[in-house]
C-alpha cells in the first residue's frame, strides 16, 4: 500500500485535538507523535523488480517476478 499523506495528516490532527483536552508532557507528545510516524512508515509496501541477480549452493540465477516486502 502507498503511503497516503491524508491518513497521516488525520493521526497528527486526532493527537493535537486530545493534547488540547488533556495536556501531555513534552516527553508522552513526543513518544505519541513517533509512534504515529513508526506506525505510518510501516504501512508501506516495497516492491522490487525481476531480474535480481540471486546465488544458491547449487549455482546462480535471478528472481523471475516482482516481490514485495514490508518495512519492519
Amino acid at each position: 500500500m502507498a503511503l497516503v499523506q491524508t491518513a497521516l495528516k488525520s493521526k497528527f490532527e486526532t493527537l493535537f485535538n486530545n493534547m488540547k483536552k488533556s495536556p501531555m508532557s513534552e516527553a508522552d507528545f513526543a513518544n505519541e507523535l513517533a509512534k504515529i510516524i513508526n506506525d505510518h512508515i510501516k504501512t508501506a509496501v516495497v516492491t522490487v523488480n525481476a531480474g535480481i541477480a540471486v546465488s544458491t549452493s547449487g549455482g546462480g540465477g535471478a528472481t523471475t517476478a516482482p516481490g514485495t516486502g514490508s518495512l519492519s
